[in-house]
């Protein structure tokens, strides 16, 4: 699935994109991981880290909470369909992200929605739940969500939620690492990988030990404050050259 997805982003150099081909990419990931124990590098990798495994647990745990409402078999439907948006979403937001960021002032906005997510997040780690639950997701019960009342609703609903998720997490990871393409590169990769292959263990173990939660949202907490503050004062794509900075 690597190999695959890697070639699926060096398809974005046609385009135009920043990422480049195969080569490009590999040399970016060989240049920032040859000295990956660089404090400074290393504290970055693990922001992306965070905000993978986080935003991955929460991705399955809303999911799932969608679905819990529906007959077994209908659930067990829309709970695939959710994380296979959920890989095609990341992939289509991964191809485009370094573009978008390069455009003057989407950097700062960037910073205020991964605010929104942050304030989400805190709003469901403190809340006592309106969801039965999926059988199939751990830790769903207490997420806030209210389960959909059709198969067509719970798609949808999950749909709309997938798009959201998928470009918070996208935009987290690229705000956190967009300094270093190797990072960042991985970075979509784990986000990927993490989704569909260990979303549901995240998240029992997210439920389990809500600490993990509050470290990712503190991660994404400090990567909102930095994209913020980058967004205004970028002597390139600040909003600061708006007003003549």
């Amino acid at each position: 699935m690597i190999e695959q997805l890697m070639l699926l982003l060096a398809a974005a150099s046609a385009d135009g994109l920043s990422l480049g081909g195969p080569a490009q990419m590999w040399d970016a990931i060989v240049t920032d991981f040859s000295d990956i124990t660089n404090p400074d590098k290393m504290v970055i990798f693990l922001q992306v880290l965070a905000i993978d495994l986080v935003l991955a647990g929460d991705n399955a745990i809303v999911v799932g909470a969608l679905a819990a409402g529906l007959p077994p078999d209908q659930r067990r439907k829309v709970i695939i369909i959710g994380v296979m948006a959920a890989l095609v979403l990341r992939v289509a937001f991964a191809l485009v992200v370094t573009q978008l960021l390069a455009i003057v002032g989407l950097i700062f906005v960037g910073g205020l929605l991964l605010v929104w997510v942050a304030w989400k997040m805190w709003r469901e780690l403190h809340h006592t739940g309106e969801s039965p639950g999926s059988p199939e997701v751990a830790g769903d019960e207490t997420s806030g969500v209210r389960s959909a009342k059709s198969f067509y609703g719970a798609a949808w609903a999950v749909a709309v939620a997938d798009v959201s998720m998928s470009l918070d997490n996208v935009l987290a990871v690229a705000g956190a690492s967009r300094e270093h393409p190797g990072i960042l590169i991985v970075g979509l990769i784990f986000a990927v990988a993490l989704m569909g292959l260990a979303a549901n263990i995240i998240a029992k173990y997210i439920e389990r030990y809500k600490w993990i939660a509050y470290i990712g949202l503190a991660v994404i907490v400090w990567v909102a404050g930095k994209m913020i503050y980058d967004g205004i004062v970028d002597p390139q794509v600040g909003i600061g050259l708006f007003f003549g900075g």
